[in-house]
């Protein structure tokens, strides 16, 4: 059988060579020898019958502070030949002493590549040397803990193998098979650049022999050191007039959220809590990587913490659509209900323990309003009144999970009180885990149609506010649902006119009602923004596609959102948006923008035609003519459609300057988009006004081709290569 030969090249022939051009495009794989398709299914049947492995292909090494890299010797090769022998050797050992996490993996909405590509236990995270390695290190870590406890006192030996353990889990995280290279910085990125296990079809592998430990040991010292200087004895006098020891006023509890039975009623004066965002994070799915080890290295310390075989997923408060895959109902809907019900459960519990005078901090960023939606109802009605909200800027632009994607880079905190509650029958109906759901007898329910007014007045001057302190993009229509929400949780019950067949009363008002006509202010305003003040009318197709630019800065966005934006508009995302103007195509639960080129080829985008229907497609043809033909061919369009002086062109031209991001990679700019609508500016419009650029801070993400999250891949699971 051949077998590739490797080659490392650089400079010009480095470049002719192609490098942005991978094998392996949404699990559909190309042969580096024919360059023929390798169909997905083959792939995936392999891997599942366990004939898919791994080939080195290239080694780094430092020399003079200065990295290098090399192509494997026969030497490397045989190396990892033992490992994988070693492995073998040692495995039923291993296996009876309980060193090798065998726990099945359990496919779900973060690990969708256990079922596809047929990795069933924990064990197969690793390559066969970075197993061998850890089964040796957990060896040698067991030895220590049973050294430290016949030599040393309980809380010393008991402290050394915490330490231990979390400094073994950290190195987990970087020498599996799902971390990659970050081409940018020349290191290795950690398991978890993505919320999700996908396979990475090229991975890196830590020295584990001589540099992993002692660097992840050295990272959890460092740790230490800053976690005791914040119970230090001067931290302590500094805090608490009375000199009370931080450390004995601190207790740590593990258990449900929903039931907090230590702590006595209206005793806490501040709660402040980061909750799961809706479907964003499947942590427990997640922490299954690191759960099957820590056990096996802390259990003895911890034993009440790893009684179960992997973690406990059904009372996490998480939409997981997987939980409820098997039921005959809309899993989307059940996983939202379960969400809603154990998120309200735990506002109760907060609601019970905290002072009459207490306040309560929550802090959330979702970028769906559904999301918001869910977590507002649960707060609400646990009794609950928003009184401020602030966004704070927390999210790294160059983090995985934001390049390439509308992700909101903004945390929005949200400022609660108890509100006085509605009586019902003389007792109060919330606050003690009971929800309202009969608001026949509620004297204090407001109606929507009167809140109307103030909830639109509030968004346009919260808006315009936040814009000025430089919230842009998808973060400035998060950033009014606080105050929005604020609004209508003071007024609590607010009821609609809308009548429930079944009970026959007027339906209670769902946040996310006045979350969507939040929305609509701000497109007002961020129009009147991308068009420098003025006040420009454009056709509802046209705004819709400037406005989806300017709010998701990205080509892709999820469907709802879409739709969202389209009903602010009076439009339909299938009708008007995907059939008639192709202006996107649908993508399991996303959207994709279209391209000049890519509407042209569906016959909407064409510069034959002597007038358009819709503004966006003379700009679109402008661009298509300009980037296929160049400046001269565009200039006889422009001039021959009347364009060239069309002022409702220009600022459509204007609006989608500032509404399409500019960041630049190695010079270029990273959105193609903005590159052509920069050539036309400059070539025939420069009384326009050009944005001010933005720095590269995506240019990792690109380099690396991982910036999209995993539910936005083309099968779930999978990253391209």
């Amino acid at each position: 059988m051949s077998e590739p030969r490797f080659e490392i090249v650089a400079g010009a022939k480095g470049k002719s060579a192609k490098p942005d051009v991978g094998t392996i495009t949404r699990g559909v794989a190309r042969s580096p020898w024919t360059g023929e398709t390798i169909d997905g299914d083959y792939i995936k049947a392999e891997a599942q019958a366990g004939r898919m492995g791994q080939m080195l292909y290239a080694v780094a090494f430092k020399q003079k502070r200065d990295l290098y890299f090399r192509p494997p010797t026969e030497e490397d090769v045989s190396a990892i030949k033992q490992a994988r022998a070693d492995l073998a050797h040692n495995r039923r050992s291993w296996d009876a002493t309980g060193l090798i996490p065998n726990e099945p993996r359990q496919p779900g909405r973060a690990d969708w590549a256990a079922e596809i590509y047929g990795l069933k236990t924990w064990a197969d995270s690793f390559a066969p040397r970075q197993l061998f390695t850890f089964c040796t290190a957990l060896g040698v870590l067991r030895q220590i803990e049973e050294d430290s406890c016949s030599s040393l006192d309980e809380d010393r030996a008991q402290a050394i193998v915490t330490y231990l353990s979390l400094a073994f889990d950290k190195a987990l995280d970087y020498n599996s098979t799902q971390v990659v290279w970050h081409a940018s910085r020349q290191v290795i990125a950690h398991t978890f650049q993505r919320h999700d296990f996908s396979v990475k079809w090229t991975f890196a592998e830590f020295d584990a022999a001589r540099s992993l430990f002692p660097w992840v040991i050295d990272q959890v010292i460092d740790a230490y050191k800053g976690l005791a200087d914040l119970v230090s004895p001067a931290q302590t006098t500094l805090m608490y007039a009375r000199h009370e020891k931080l450390v004995d006023r601190l207790r740590i509890f593990h258990g449900l959220a929903s039931s907090l039975v230590e702590i006595p009623d209206r005793s806490i004066s501040n709660i402040s809590v980061d909750p799961p965002y809706y479907d964003n994070v499947q942590y427990a799915e997640l922490s299954d990587f690191f759960y099957v080890w820590l056990k096996r290295g802390a259990r003895n310390v911890f034993p009440s913490l790893f009684r179960e075989e992997l973690t406990n997923k059904d009372d996490e408060a998480i939409a997981n659509f997987a939980r409820f895959k098997d039921m005959g109902r809309s899993r989307k809907e059940l996983a939202e209900r379960d969400y809603e019900f154990k998120m309200a459960a735990a506002f109760c519990e907060m609601y019970r323990v905290l002072r009459t005078d207490g306040s309560l901090t929550v802090m959330f960023t979702h970028k769906r309003v559904e999301a918001w939606d869910t977590l507002a109802s649960a707060l609400i009605g646990a009794g609950f009144a928003i009184k401020a909200s602030w966004p704070v800027h927390t999210e790294s632009e160059t983090s995985l999970h934001q390049a390439k994607k509308n992700a909101a880079s903004s945390t929005i905190l949200l400022v609660c009180r108890k509100r006085q509650l509605p009586v019902i029958s003389g007792q109060s109906s919330v606050g003690s885990g009971q929800l309202i759901t009969d608001h026949s007898s509620l004297t204090t329910a407001v109606w929507w149609d009167d809140l109307q007014p103030r909830v639109r007045e509030t968004a346009r001057q919260k808006a315009a506010e936040f814009a000025a302190m430089g919230i842009s993009g998808v973060d400035l229509y998060i950033s009014v649902f606080g105050p929005t929400l604020s609004i209508i949780s003071e007024h609590w019950p607010v009821l609609t006119s809308e009548v429930d067949p079944k009970t026959g009363q007027p339906k209670p008002l769902r946040p996310e009602t006045a979350l969507d006509l939040a929305r609509e202010e701000v497109v007002r305003l961020r129009k009147q923004g991308l068009l420098l003040g003025r006040d420009v009318q454009f056709d509802p197709i046209t705004d819709w596609y400037v406005m989806a630019w300017d709010a998701f800065g990205a080509e892709q966005f999820p469907y709802d959102e879409a739709r969202k934006l389209a009903i602010a508009l009076g439009l339909d995302v299938e009708k008007d948006l995907m059939k008639t103007n192709r202006l996107v195509t649908k993508k399991g639960q996303y959207v994709v923008m279209q391209t000049p080129v890519q509407r042209r080829r569906k016959g909407v985008v064409d510069d034959e035609v002597a007038t358009f229907e819709h503004l966006i497609d003379a700009v679109h043809t402008a661009m298509m003519v300009y980037e296929e033909d160049g400046a001269g061919a565009c200039d006889v369009f422009l001039k021959k459609s009347g364009l060239k002086t069309d002022g409702a062109f220009k600022a459509c031209l204007q609006a989608l300057l500032n509404a399409i991001p500019r960041s630049r990679i190695k010079g270029k700019f990273a959105r193609p988009e903005a590159e052509v609508l920069e050539n036309l500016r400059l070539a025939f419009f420069d009384d326009l006004q050009a944005p001010v650029e933005e720095e590269p801070e995506l240019a990792v993400a690109a380099q690396l081709g991982l910036g999209e999250g995993f539910e936005e891949e083309g099968e779930e699971g999978e990253e391209d290569e």
